[in-house]
């Protein structure tokens, strides 16, 4: 169940607060969203952490608003195409 509302806190998170994506390296993902939305970013990011630890997540804040950095092992690159596709569909739902 908490994966479930989980899941449902980040579909939520893409759509209202992701800005853009940036694949900088196969095991590496940015999502850039809106600067208000950090606290929310950085809760989501900790729980999912603790439900799968092969996530490395880390954030900046540039001019653009928030990145959230994923890193993944080679391993899980699958994983993270697979988060990368769900963010570029709520994306594209919210616009």
């Amino acid at each position: 169940m908490e994966q479930a509302n989980r899941v449902a806190e980040f579909d939520q998170f893409f759509t209202t607060s992701v800005r853009a994506t940036r694949r900088p390296d196969p095991a590496r993902l940015e999502v850039v969203a809106d600067p208000g939305a950090e606290t929310l970013a950085r809760d989501l990011a900790g729980r999912e952490s603790s439900c799968c630890s092969f996530f490395a997540f880390d954030f900046t804040v540039t001019a653009e608003g928030v990145v959230m950095g994923v890193g993944v092992p080679p391993t899980y690159i699958e994983v993270l195409d697979a988060f990368a596709a769900r963010i570029q569909a709520a994306i594209g739902a919210g616009r």
